[in-house]
Order: structure tokens, then C-alpha cells, then sequence
């Protein structure tokens, strides 16, 4: 049997633990999404609760499963043989314990609306190759992501019950322990595992518990109003909030042993249902209460060590000013450079569009899907005279296909320098002009786009990859501006996007635009910032992405390294003062 580190040993992520005890003991709360960054222990937070309480079966749905291995299909042998039966998938095989998705937001959208049905309704329907049944599917589900690379669409992220934000532990006395937990484990699992037992069996027992406590505990109304109103305060659409936040909060109270529902339950799990679907900033905490939020920053290093003005010892936000009208008009659907009209556009996808979506008949232009195919015939071939030396005789109704995806725009990637000389230069309140223009002819397209800040000590991905304006417009605007010149991060985190969504859509091509001055003052780990800059755009360059590079370097002493950038990323440079420059004659009198 595989050993699984202690849950009672993880160090330092009580909310993630929390969250997923809560998932566990409530198993309607439709599914727990742990958000964060590579090594914050999110996959090993879930192993470990599976191992918490045996037998619980843990499936991990590899990202290369195909839909008949998740989903189930027809039994292919006992087709052969004349017989209609189902064979299971790993959805089936997940009933009474935990589906894990590592990576959910690269996992194709159709199945994540399937295994999200299953997991709020607990029952999985099948209706597919001529087999119409139902099976149980009670299952928690439990996805992992890293937001670098890529988002889920706003619908799927809000039927996920909860979710939870990891971040690294930024204390160094956690950090030692949990590094000496973790070597003492691979040292000596065995060991390691009877310290901890009478911990984990404690911890099981409190589960068990809260799970038989679970139909006794009630909610007054008093706690169900103030639900309601702190739902309806920060702005969430629909009733699944409030109704996730009152089987959260009957969870734990279960956890904490008892049968009634107070406001310190539902204060205590309310950011796990609220964090995806609040369309409102959370109300700020009381005076002397910094939870949650990030120490006060004195970094004065941009501009005053490089001789390029002074710093910002504060973030400011620079707004865009009204320079541009932003309705979107008709005009050029585009982005790359045509010298003809003077414009950015997008050429359509000329390659043969790749499959995607669910099995059906067989239309012209799509996939043939030969498995789907071969189950559909199957059951035909006795009458058929097939099988017997012969091989197996297809017919017409039998051929199943994919739709192939059309061309789709593309993602539009910003990747936006926002250190102190930008704002030392006042040059910011430009620069997002000109992002909010290229923004308006992106959504002509229905182009989903990405917003990527860089300042301070590293980069920030501001908007994931999404449709839409006014949540560009919106994340745009309120961009603070500060701090020390990142650009290496900024281009690095650029290339794990760009790899996690070349993953998830193959054919979907992706634009970057890099607005810089080029002046990077922040090294990687300890070498020159300049020549890690350069080494990040070589890799970006690698993946075949088009760039745009805008210069936003003003001045009379210009040292003209964005250029240098753009040759490296063989794209084409552009000053600023071209993107805000002239309108245009056409219709759409767009300032590019």
C-alpha cells in the first residue's frame, strides 16, 4: 500500500485543511477548488485526507483521459458478443471517496460540467450509444490549479462550493518545519507515520462525528438573514452563495460538535464561498486586524538606484483619463500590423481546426471517432454476419464524430510594466489609453484576454484569460503602479502562461503585448536582470508566439533596450506615441 503523508503534518495551511474537512463532512457543497502556486502542498493536502479515513478511494483524473474512460461507455467486448452493458468510468469508481483533478483549469470545460453535476446531484446520467441509465456518483470532488496558467470560465468556477487560495508560508520558522517534517518522512515513513498516528486518528474520529452530527444541526433564522445580507452586500448573483454558505457553516458547526449554527460558523467559512462570486470588495477589517493582508511595502529601489527619478515608496493607480472612447464601434478586427491600413489584426487560423466537444452522429467536417464508432456497431454484427472472418461491417448510422473547433480569435496576453518609472514619468496614465484601445478591437473578435502586471519584487496576473471589457477595463483601471523594474518575472510568468493554455488549446494561437521601458532592475535569482530578461524573452520566443513590443521609454536619454527585447522575441517594437497617436479614417477611428 502507498504511504501518504500525515494530514495532521501539514505545516502552516489551516484554511486549506479547513476547507477540504469541510468538503469531506459535506459532501453537497458540489466540489472544493484549491487555487495557488507550484509546491504549496495542495496536492499533498489531498492525498493525505484520503488516507485520513480508510478505504476512502482516492481517483486522480489523469489530464490526458479521454471522455469514454472518465465519463463511461459501452462495454466494447460484450458489444461484440451481441450484449448492450456499461462499462464504468473513473467517475463510477470515484463513489464514496474523492475525484482529484490536478490542474482542473487545463481540463477540457464539457468535462468539468459533467463531473460538477455529478458531484452536486450525486448521480451521473448516461445517455450515449444507445444506453439510457443512472448510477451513483456521491464524491467529493476536489480540483487543484495554478492561476498562472489560466483560469476557469466564470460559470464552472461558480459551481465549485468552495475555494481556496494557497500561498507560500512567508514565515521561516514554518518553513524550517515544514521542510524537517518532510525530510523525516522520507528518511523514515514508517516511523514518521506511528509519531503521527494518534493525531491522524483523532482527527478521523472529529470527521466521523460531524458526519453522523450533520442532519441534526439547524440554523435559526436570525443567522439565515445575516447570510442573505452579507451575500447581497458583496454583490454575488444568484442563490448558490448563500446557500453553499449555509451547508458550509452546518459543516462546521458538526466539525466543532454541535447542533446549532452560529455567526462565528458562517464568518469562518464565509471567504471560502465567497472569494469566486463577490462582484464587491470585501468591507476592510477592523482597525488593528491585518489578516489577510500583505505588510506595508518601503521598497523605494525603482528609479532612485538607476537614475530614472524618484521612487515610489507607495503604489499609486494612474487612470487612463477619459483619452479614449472605448464603445466599441465597427472597424478592423485585428492586431497584427497591416502596413496597408496601419492596424493590428489577427489572421484567421488557417490549419485544419482540431476536435473538441462530445460524441455524436457523424456530420461532414468533423472527426471521425473510430472507438465511438466500433461501440456503436458492435451490437449490430451478429445480425450483420460480421465478425467471422469477415471483420466487422460498419454502416452508415453507426459513424460517430467531434465537431472540429472553428477559428476563435485568439488570447490576447498583456504583459504590462508597472514600476515606479512609470509612474515617475507619469507615463502610466498613457499606457493604459493605449492597453484600453487594442482591449476595444480584442473584443470585437470575442478574443479572451489576459492581464499580467509586473512591479515590486515580481509579477501578478491581474485578469486570467476571460471575455469581456469591462472586467479588462475594470482590472486595468484600478492597476497600481510602484516599486522596482521585475522584468524578467514579468516575462517568465508570460511563458508558463502561454505553456499551460498552449496545453489546454492547441490551436488556439496566443498574442503577447509587452509594454516596457526595458529597464529591469530585478534579477531572477541573483545574476544580472538585463541578461535574465533577455534569456526569458529567448524562451518565450521558443514557444512561436507573435509579440508586440510598445515602447514606453520617454525622454531625451533613451538606451532603447525594449528594441533590444523585440529583436530577441523577433517581434516588431513600437514607441508609445504611435499606439496614441492619429485617429484613424475608417468607421472605427481607433488610435493605434
Amino acid at each position: 500500500m502507498q504511504l501518504s503523508f500525515p494530514f495532521s503534518a501539514i505545516v502552516g495551511h489551516d484554511r486549506l485543511k479547513h476547507a477540504l474537512l469541510l468538503g469531506l463532512i459535506q459532501p453537497g457543497l458540489g466540489g472544493v477548488l484549491v487555487r495557488g502556486t507550484k509546491g504549496v502542498a495542495k496536492s499533498t493536502a489531498v492525498r493525505a485526507l484520503a488516507a485520513l479515513l480508510p478505504p476512502l478511494p482516492l481517483v486522480e483524473l489523469p489530464l490526458g483521459a479521454t471522455e469514454d474512460r472518465v465519463l463511461g461507455s459501452l462495454h466494447l467486448e460484450k458489444a461484440l458478443q451481441g450484449q448492450r452493458a456499461f462499462e464504468p468510468g473513473l467517475l463510477a469508481a470515484a463513489h464514496g471517496g474523492i475525484l482529484y483533478i490536478d490542474e482542473v483549469n487545463l481540463l477540457p470545460d464539457h468535462l468539468v460540467d459533467v463531473l460538477l453535476d455529478a458531484a452536486a446531484s450525486g448521480v451521473h446520467r448516461v445517455e450515449r450509444e444507445g444506453l439510457s441509465l443512472s448510477h451513483a456518483a456521491r464524491f467529493l470532488l476536489v480540483g487543484t490549479m495554478n492561476p498562472e496558467e489560466g483560469e476557469l470560465r466564470p460559470q464552472l468556477l461558480d459551481r465549485f462550493g468552495l475555494v481556496v487560495d494557497v500561498a507560500d508560508l512567508a514565515d521561516a520558522a514554518e518553513r524550517a518545519e515544514a521542510v524537517r517534517r518532510r525530510l523525516a518522512y522520507e528518511t523514515d515513513p514508517a516511523a514518521f507515520l506511528a509519531a503521527w498516528r494518534a493525531a491522524e486518528e483523532a482527527e478521523a474520529e472529529r470527521v466521523r462525528r460531524a458526519q453522523r452530527l450533520l442532519p441534526e444541526v439547524r440554523i435559526a433564522e436570525a443567522v439565515l438573514r445575516a447570510v442573505s445580507e452579507r451575500c447581497l452586500a458583496e454583490g454575488v448573483e444568484g442563490l448558490r452563495a448563500d446557500l453553499t454558505l449555509c451547508r458550509a457553516a452546518v459543516a462546521r458547526a458538526a466539525y466543532e460538535g454541535r447542533t446549532e449554527v452560529e455567526a462565528a460558523d458562517v464568518d469562518a467559512v464565509a471567504e471560502f464561498a465567497l472569494a469566486h462570486r463577490r462582484t464587491r470588495p470585501p468591507p476592510p477589517p477592523p482597525p488593528g486586524d491585518r489578516r489577510g493582508q500583505e505588510p506595508p511595502s518601503n521598497d523605494v529601489r525603482s528609479g532612485a538606484s538607476t537614475g530614472r527619478g524618484p521612487g515610489l515608496a507607495a503604489s499609486q493607480v494612474f487612470p487612463s483619463a477619459g483619452l479614449f472612447d472605448t464603445r466599441v464601434r465597427p472597424g478592423p478586427q485585428s492586431l497584427k500590423r497591416s502596413a496597408a491600413a496601419g492596424r493590428w489584426r489577427v489572421p484567421s487560423v488557417r490549419r485544419r481546426a482540431a476536435a473538441s466537444g462530445v460524441v455524436r452522429l457523424y456530420r461532414g467536417g468533423d472527426a471521425l471517432s473510430w472507438a465511438a464508432t466500433l461501440r456503436a456497431a458492435a451490437p449490430h454484427q451478429s445480425e450483420r454476419g460480421g465478425l467471422s472472418g469477415r471483420g466487422m461491417l460498419l454502416d452508415g448510422d453507426d459513424l460517430r464524430g467531434r465537431p472540429r473547433r472553428g477559428p476563435t480569435g485568439c488570447l490576447l496576453l498583456f504583459v504590462l510594466d508597472t514600476s515606479g518609472s512609470m509612474a515617475a514619468w507619469q507615463r502610466m496614465r498613457q499606457t493604459k489609453a493605449a492597453v484600453l484601445a487594442l482591449l476595444a478591437q480584442a473584443y470585437r473578435r470575442r478574443d479572451r484576454v489576459a492581464l499580467l502586471a509586473f512591479h515590486g519584487p515580481g509579477a501578478e496576473l491581474v485578469l486570467p484569460p476571460a471575455r469581456g471589457l469591462s472586467a479588462a477595463r475594470r482590472a486595468l483601471e484600478a492597476l497600481p503602479v510602484g516599486g522596482a523594474t521585475p522584468l524578467a518575472h514579468g516575462i517568465a510568468s508570460a511563458c508558463r502562461l502561454v505553456c499551460g493554455e498552449r496545453r489546454r488549446r492547441p490551436g488556439q494561437p496566443v498574442w503577447v503585448v509587452l509594454l516596457t521601458d526595458g529597464r529591469g532592475n530585478v534579477a531572477l535569482a541573483a545574476g544580472d536582470p538585463w541578461r535574465d530578461a533577455l534569456a526569458q524573452a529567448r524562451a518565450l520566443a521558443g514557444y512561436g508566439t507573435e509579440c508586440l513590443v510598445i515602447d514606453t521609454e520617454t525622454g531625451p536619454q533613451r538606451f532603447g533596450r525594449a528594441g533590444e527585447l523585440a529583436r530577441v522575441l523577433r517581434a516588431e517594437c513600437v514607441p508609445l506615441e504611435q499606439v496614441l497617436g492619429r485617429p484613424l479614417s475608417d468607421p472605427g477611428r481607433r488610435a493605434v
